[in-house]
């Protein structure tokens, strides 16, 4: 099992190598939109609602588009922020329509199973358009690596601190094997890394970023890293599942690997969505 973990991993980060260096062409879009309606495809079908095509497509649909919308349309999302909102709200309602006609087709339908899957899959098509947003920012072809250091570097180096110094258990229920003390030193390595990698930046380019800032950033990213996860976990267990999916042998589903990343990229766009 360990030995098809890493070579998973070692197959990932080649493939990784080509995506980083044509980030600033179609490639980055196209990669994210795949794994975005991937992510979407595995939170359905461990939620049971794949098969509702009035809930699923429309899904599919905008998980393939929002990251090309956040590359090419930027300018217009912005001018028609307002059309936007109200088009979500009008989302909301054709939802309620669905559930509507649903429970008369079949009375045993669960309301909110449906928005529930709903609701994370624009969690999910939210991050992987963050990524995209990220790097387009002034800076972003150095700033969207914070997304994937936050993540890797708390789940890291919690693991190895929890291993070491672990003695009370974080949330048992949810992560039997995650400690406080993995939480702290996942927490700590995590803002080390984010101003360390951001002082680089600022002495080999010409770009300047407040290390106060990152470091706060660090902290936040570690936070919400580790409940990305937690919280994935969450849908997991209640729906009884080990994995999301078998894309990547080893390590499960989209969602089993970038469940953190997903989390991180919304806080970094926070951060960087005036640059």
């Amino acid at each position: 099992m360990m030995k098809q973990r890493i070579i998973t991993a070692i197959v990932l980060g080649i493939v990784a190598i080509p995506v980083c260096a044509f980030s600033g062409t179609v490639v980055f879009p196209i990669v994210w939109a795949i794994l975005g309606a991937v992510g979407v495809y595995e939170l359905l079908g461990c939620m049971g609602t794949k098969n509702n095509r009035f809930i699923s497509f429309p899904l599919y649909i905008l998980a393939i588009f929002a990251p090309f919308a956040v590359r090419y349309f930027r300018n217009e999302l912005q001018e028609y922020s307002a059309v936007i909102v109200f088009s979500l709200f009008l989302y909301s309602l054709y939802l309620l329509a669905v559930s509507v006609f649903s429970y008369e087709k079949n009375q045993n339908v669960d309301m909110n199973k449906i928005l529930a899957s709903v609701l994370v899959s624009l969690y999910i098509i939210g991050s992987v358009s963050a990524i995209v947003f990220i790097r387009d920012v002034n800076g972003g072809e150095y700033y969207w690596y914070f997304i994937f250091i936050g993540a890797w570097v708390t789940d890291i180096f919690a693991y190895f601190t929890g291993m070491l110094f672990g003695k009370h258990k974080l949330i048992p229920a949810v992560s039997p094997k995650k400690t406080v003390e993995g939480a702290i030193g996942g927490v700590v390595f995590c803002v080390a890394f984010f101003v360390g990698y951001g002082a680089l930046v600022n002495y080999f380019s010409q770009y300047d970023i407040s290390l106060i800032l990152l470091a706060i950033a660090g902290l936040l990213s570690a936070l919400v890293s580790m409940i990305g996860d937690l919280s994935m976990s969450v849908i997991k267990r209640t729906y009884g599942i080990k994995d999301y999916g078998k894309i990547f042998p080893g390590h499960g589903g989209v969602l089993d690997r970038f469940d953190s990343i997903l989390a991180v990229a919304i806080v970094m766009a926070l951060f960087l969505a005036n640059r």
